[in-house]
């Protein structure tokens, strides 16, 4: 298969701000509208000259649905450049990624902003199908006699017990289970620990840590400034203080029995934002512009949803069979942090045997995947997961990371609720 590599140019995002459970300051559209406004100022283009706008969103408010057109609108592009939105649950922004790889591969756009957000702190809440009925009757009654019968037979726990939004959209409506217990599905099926969980989550910690420190994040962070002044500069959810005594003090949450999974060894419920600037060869040179990288490869990979979390190494399969590559030859890795039961998973996936031969017809497992290559400046259980956002953020930290380290290539992969898995090969320029 011929795969046009499609040139990223530049990148942006804002910081992940922890959920803490109460809506935050920013909307969906007000995250994706700053990582924008700072990314497209830089550029030698105005907005107006991009061809489209692409972003993908798991969660858009009911005010802003097709919120790929509302952000295009506010960042100044004009009526003239469409804007969409596209959704694929958690790689909902890797999507975005490659319907505007598509698009210019097939020469209908030239020039394209990508990205996703999702602002999942104003998830809504919602009421049963018979709440909503009484509040529709309510609305239809004109006398004083029927809002009064009406009102006795209101069931206050009806009313007082609203349905918590994230919660319904983080479980799969098809085998009812939410994404935490599928990483429990995981731990069980690989004898995963919660010892080697809670591990897992103190060195993502060390690491986001350890890369805020030293600044690796700072060319790709634009801070947000609230109504009320106060500057977010870098994503909030990290634990310095993160400890296997601390996380051993967390119950489990999604199985609360026999479970290990808890909200210490999983990804944070985050607002954010992250974008790309994608251009064809032609476009680089019109504008005289300094590529990053290239998107050399996509793979969309499907799989039992109840081990949803292993989306990525169904996705990696074929692009390394189909460029010759074996997991070592992969300078750096970009593996989203869902959960650290199903990153685990990843690892011992690719190094079964048996595993290897059923899924893939492998001869042999696919191999050890070197640990150090490996979301070297943490992942999303310290810095957060805004759903839409993430396979945006991993892509650009990726291209970042083989620029500083003079690597030549990485892949970067996303586990999708619904069973599904997403990656990208990328490439240096």
């Amino acid at each position: 298969m011929s795969f046009q590599p499609v040139y990223v140019i530049d990148g942006a995002r804002t910081p992940f701000l922890k959920a803490r459970n109460a809506p935050g300051q920013f909307s969906a559209s007000d995250l994706a509208v700053a990582a924008g406004r700072a990314l497209l100022v830089r550029q030698p283009f105005a907005p107006d000259q991009l061809d489209e706008v692409i972003l993908g969103c798991a969660s858009p408010s009911v005010d802003e649905v097709n919120i790929g057109r509302v952000v295009a609108l506010r960042l100044g592009c004009g009526d003239k450049v469409p804007g969409w939105t596209v959704m694929r649950n958690c790689a909902s922004g890797m999507q975005a990624l490659d319907s505007a790889v598509t698009n210019i591969q097939t020469g209908r756009s030239q020039l394209v902003l990508a990205g996703g957000v999702d602002a999942l702190s104003r998830a809504p809440l919602l009421y049963s199908d018979s709440m909503v009925r009484w509040f529709a009757a309510m609305n239809a009654a004109k006398t004083f006699g029927q809002k009064a019968a009406l009102f006795l037979k209101l069931k206050p726990r009806a009313l007082l017990s609203p349905v918590i939004g994230i919660v319904r959209g983080l479980t799969d409506p098809v085998i009812e289970l939410m994404m935490g217990q599928t990483a429990e599905n995981l731990a069980w099926q690989f004898g995963i620990s919660r010892e080697e969980m809670d591990a897992v989550s103190i060195e993502s910690h060390r690491r986001v840590v350890a890369a805020q420190d030293a600044g690796r994040f700072d060319a790709e962070i634009v801070p947000l400034i609230g109504g009320d002044g106060k500057i977010f500069k870098n994503d909030d959810g990290v634990r310095r203080d993160s400890s296997l005594a601390n996380l051993a003090k967390l119950k489990p949450f999604f199985d609360k029995k026999y479970g290990t999974v808890t909200p210490g060894n999983s990804s944070q419920i985050s607002d954010g934002a992250a974008w790309l600037i994608l251009a064809s060869a032609a476009a680089v040179e019109r504008w005289s512009l300094q590529p990053l990288g290239r998107i050399a490869d996509v793979q969309w990979a499907g799989l039992d949803p109840a081990r949803m979390g292993l989306g990525p190494v169904h996705a990696t399969a074929p692009i390394l069979r189909r460029h010759g590559f074996d997991l070592e030859d992969i300078d750096a890795w970009e593996i989203n942090e869902a959960f650290a039961a199903q990153m685990l998973g990843c690892i011992a996936a690719w190094k079964d045997a048996d595993y290897c031969r059923e899924h893939f017809g492998a001869e042999q497992p696919l191999g050890p995947l070197d640990q150090t290559k490996l979301n070297v400046d943490g992942g999303a259980i310290a810095l957060g997961h805004p759903v839409g956002a993430s396979g945006v953020r991993i892509v650009l930290h990726l291209l970042h990371i083989l620029r500083r380290s003079g690597g030549k290539r990485g892949i970067a992969s996303i586990c999708i609720g619904g069973g599904q898995g997403g990656a990208m090969l990328v490439e240096t320029v």
